[in-house]
């Protein structure tokens, strides 16, 4: 299943996506007195149970509004954390002259940082240089500590896209520095979420996703999720063993190779295969 958090007429809604059609959690009875507002107190709660009871219920029930009628906004408007991979892929590591790593690298976006589909991303006045990074990002189902790899599956909730905006100048000065990324990717709207959060049981644990990221309709990144240094169980589990992963959390697994530059105007869609397209338009900040 596909679900996501729209707008319509001012509120915002969680909501399954069928097709065209936008099944609002207030329209169902399975989720009747759940707080809709967005994904987060649903994944906080759900279970097989509940994932059935939802799926038979809209088998009968899937007119409620169309996807024109509504504006998608990120699944989870402000996630409990967001965790990104660094040097995740080989060739990304190779092309901005980095060591493989041995483990996986790891860094936080503020949740501030988050935005949805169609939301501007600000290239901010006091960088010169920022690119756009397609990933596949893990949601949290089942929080916890300590995670073993063969319970990773269990822990998930579904899989988003996340654009892993960047400001490389920054980034290298800080670098050079050993400064941490937190400023170069923890800039206002650097982390577009979305367009929906698809259900683990139709991607799996092992994904083998063609991903692409395009600029202006030129495709500018493109690869699958199979060229991971690091898998979703191996990740998961290194993260939980130094904090709590709640539910709602967001893990994004890394960016292949070709990162490049945004520009004022600029339109990126960042794809994965069984998601969908991401689109959001780069405004450079006065």
């Amino acid at each position: 299943m596909k679900f996501a958090t729209c707008e319509y007429k001012g509120r915002t809604y969680a909501c399954v996506i069928i097709g065209n059609n936008v099944i609002r959690f207030s329209s169902l009875e399975c989720t009747k007195g759940i707080p809709d507002r967005d994904l987060l107190p649903f994944i906080e709660i759900a279970d097989e149970k509940l994932l059935n009871s939802l799926k038979e219920e809209i088998e009968s029930n899937a007119d409620d509004l169309k996807l024109e009628e509504v504006r998608l906004r990120a699944p989870i408007l402000r996630p409990p954390a967001v965790y990104c991979l660094g040097f995740n892929y080989k060739a990304h590591s190779v092309e901005l002259k980095r060591k493989i790593p041995e483990e996986p690298i790891v860094f936080l976006k503020p949740s501030k940082a988050v935005i949805g589909p169609d939301d501007h991303i600000i290239l901010p006045k006091v960088s010169k240089r920022v690119d756009y990074e397609v990933e596949l990002a893990i949601v949290i189902g089942k929080g916890g500590r300590y995670i073993k790899k063969d319970e990773v599956y269990d822990r998930i909730f579904g899989y988003t896209i996340l654009n892993d905006i960047t400001a490389r100048d920054i980034q290298e000065k800080d670098f050079m520095q050993s400064k941490p990324w937190l400023r170069s990717k923890g800039f206002d709207t650097f982390a577009p979420i979305g367009p929906v959060i698809v259900t683990k049981d139709e991607i799996g644990i092992h994904p083998e996703l063609d991903l692409e990221l395009r600029v202006n309709g030129e495709i500018r990144q493109k690869s699958n999720t199979k060229e991971m240094i690091f898998d979703i169980p191996t990740i998961v589990e290194y993260i939980s063993s130094f904090t709590t992963l709640e539910p709602g959390t967001i893990i994004a697994t890394g960016t292949p190779e070709k990162v490049g530059q945004l520009k004022d105007g600029d339109i990126v869609e960042a794809y994965i295969e069984k998601i969908g397209i991401l689109r959001n338009k780069a405004i450079q900040e006065l």
